[in-house]
């Protein structure tokens, strides 16, 4: 993808009435993916996030649900974004409804959501690498905390979802943890869809949870 410099100007995540910008990194680089999780959603196109870093570093709930998690093998991480100096990756933007936001919220429930700063690549002086950068700004899923887990829904909810299947923290999850396989492949498929650019961006840009190995080395090691 093309790292574009010049002036920077900004956009708002709510930059028209009624509607929020998301900022996927995962699966929700595909668009048929996006749309499948919020059908409501509308202008989806790519971007670049700065100062951050995905990797997968913590175990989500839902692979469990959905027995996709692999305890004896620790193949039970999803992603998340978190600060990171010089950090650079592809991203995919799209508006949903601020109807839809408090779902939004549910279904992310281990994330604390931030308000980023994105490079909109569809905003950019139609293209060309000289002129001014476009930023606009949306929610994302950010490394959280359990406290803030605890906060937001509950002990009970906790015990449910992590303590039943052997996790007693989702953010200081102790000795190694990998990437969920059925999740990464998935990812992979969705970024594949964008084309090589995408796809080498995401193997080189996403990290497991010693914050140095790439999910491309493992992919192809």
């Amino acid at each position: 993808p093309i790292s574009r410099m010049g002036v920077a100007c900004c956009r708002p995540a709510n930059n028209k009435k009624g509607w929020h910008t998301i900022v996927g990194f995962g699966s929700l680089l595909s668009q048929a993916s996006a749309q499948s999780s919020f059908p409501s959603m509308r202008n989806f196109r790519l971007g670049r996030l700065r100062g951050w870093r995905r990797v997968f570093a913590h175990p989500a709930a839902i692979f469990f649900e959905r027995k996709i998690a692999k305890m004896d093998t620790k193949e039970i991480a999803s992603l998340s974004i978190e600060p990171s100096e010089g950090g650079c990756f592809t991203v995919a933007l799209f508006e949903i409804p601020s109807a839809e936001i408090p779902e939004f919220y549910e279904r992310e429930e281990e994330f604390d959501i931030v308000t980023v700063k994105v490079e909109d690549d569809s905003a950019c002086n139609n293209g060309d690498a000289k002129g001014p950068v476009v930023h606009v700004e949306g929610l994302a899923c950010a490394r959280g905390t359990d406290e803030l887990f605890l906060e937001r829904w509950g002990q009970e909810r906790f015990n449910t979802k992590y303590k039943a299947n052997g996790i007693d923290s989702i953010w200081n999850f102790k000795g190694t943890i990998l990437p969920c396989r059925v999740y990464l492949r998935h990812c992979v498929l969705a970024v594949r869809k964008q084309g090589k650019d995408v796809l080498d961006d995401f193997l080189d840009n996403t990290f497991l949870y010693d914050r140095e190995t790439t999910v491309g080395y493992v992919t192809f090691s």
